[in-house]
């Protein structure tokens, strides 16, 4: 098995984690192996672009815009005739 070491680490995150290791009844190392076990094997929900930008500008409210009103869809052009 492989290891890593995790240096620099905050004073606060490393009594938290020994903490929660206490808590659930095992070691600091043990904590960490499960919490980067349930991190790592969380699979993101798909990345729904649309629902993420009207999340993001919803607290903005909303906007009414004036359309104006549709014209006729015009005819398609004829190349098929020569002009005279």
């Amino acid at each position: 098995m492989a290891s890593i070491t995790i240096r620099n680490l905050d004073d606060d995150l490393k009594r938290r984690l020994r903490i929660r290791a206490a808590e659930h009844g095992r070691s600091m190392e043990e904590e960490a192996r499960d919490i980067l076990r349930q991190v790592v094997a969380e699979t993101p929900p798909p990345r729904n672009l649309a629902a993420a930008i009207r999340q993001r500008v919803a607290p903005f409210g909303g906007v009414d815009i004036d359309l104006p009103p549709r014209e006729p869809i015009r005819d398609t052009p004829r190349f098929d005739q020569q002009r005279e």
